[in-house]
């Protein structure tokens, strides 16, 4: 898939939840305040910043399609990886106010303030949302995951995070509307505990995106698979100064290779050549691959301080 399509299908994708986003979150706003719910209302808050990210999303689509120009030579694929952390920063927000919001309600119960029993509208929109953002975050991973990207598998972990809190929230209003009045509590309660699940949802987001942004290597797994796919090649003698990077999609490699020195530079043109063909091959026709020839003889010269300083996957066979 060409990197227009791609975004194409992202932004496809992200604009479906957003059209159901729009219909559940003022769904929800109503079956709140008509339900007198803080659960629900609680809920219907975390939907709304799920309408804020679809939209980061959309608009940040429009810059991650424009190709590679004089002041960005790498494309603007981080801008991708800015996206998902607005999600995770966004996930975290709603996760902190739910907790908070349901924390003030619990403390007013025990010091003597009465709960108004939920409407049952609540505890239907509750489960109405359950199944909505459960099939939203089904749709909205799978193409993330064939998309291989990282903002539109966060806008799913967006739709599941929701789904969690629904769950929640479907259970503390139920108790609430159907077990009486000391069972009230049970509706700030279950938008306490939703909260966390949102929060535990939002970390590993954040922390990709950071990976990303800081300019983290791939895993030691990963350059390892790298470095025996180029000493796969035929005149390859070994590999140092491995160095890579995500830069949304695709990948950054750069990184030395050895040959034996009596090679002309024809032949070790054609050896690197092979070397970009099968690293593209493996990881995508858009890798970013800035290959350094080198003959065995003037690494072994340089001692055996380059090899401690080199890493772990840097060797000579």
């Amino acid at each position: 898939m060409s990197g227009v399509d791609r975004e194409t299908e992202a932004v496809r994708v992200t604009w479906l939840g957003l059209f159901v986003n729009t219909g559940l979150t003022l769904f929800k706003y109503a079956a709140g305040f008509m339900g007198n719910s803080a659960a629900m209302i609680a809920d219907a808050t975390h939907s709304l910043t799920d309408l804020a990210t679809d939209i980061v999303v959309i608009l940040g689509f429009r810059i991650i399609r424009k190709p590679a120009d004089d002041t960005h030579d790498y494309g603007h694929g981080k801008v991708e990886a800015l996206l998902a952390g607005l999600c995770g920063i966004t996930l975290i927000a709603a996760g902190v106010g739910i907790f908070w919001s349901g924390t003030h309600t619990i403390w007013h119960f025990f010091t003597g303030e009465p709960i108004e029993r939920p409407g049952l509208i609540a505890f239907v929109a509750a489960i109405l949302s359950v199944v909505s953002k459960e099939w939203l975050y089904r749709y909205t991973i799978g193409w993330g995951r064939k998309l291989n990207s990282n903002a539109v598998i966060a806008k799913a972990w967006d739709h599941r995070s929701d789904a969690f809190s629904s769950i929640g929230t479907t259970l503390g209003i139920g108790g609430a509307v159907f077990l009486g009045e000391k069972a009230r509590i049970l509706d700030p309660l279950a938008a306490v505990i939703v909260s966390f699940f949102i929060i535990k949802a939002a970390v590993p987001i954040l922390k990709e995106c950071m990976d990303e942004l800081l300019e983290a290597s791939l895993s030691g797994e990963k350059e390892m698979e790298l470095h025996d796919l180029i000493m796969s090649v035929e005149g390859v003698r070994g590999t140092h100064k491995l160095r890579t990077r995500k830069i949304g999609p695709v990948i950054a490699i750069d990184v030395h290779i050895l040959m034996d020195e009596s090679l002309s530079l024809v032949e070790a043109h054609d050896i690197s050549a092979r070397v970009e063909h099968l690293l593209r091959e493996n990881f995508g026709s858009g890798t970013y691959i800035s290959l350094h020839m080198e003959p065995v003889s003037y690494y072994a010269a340089a001692g055996a301080r380059q090899l401690t300083e080199t890493k772990t996957s840097d060797r000579v066979e």
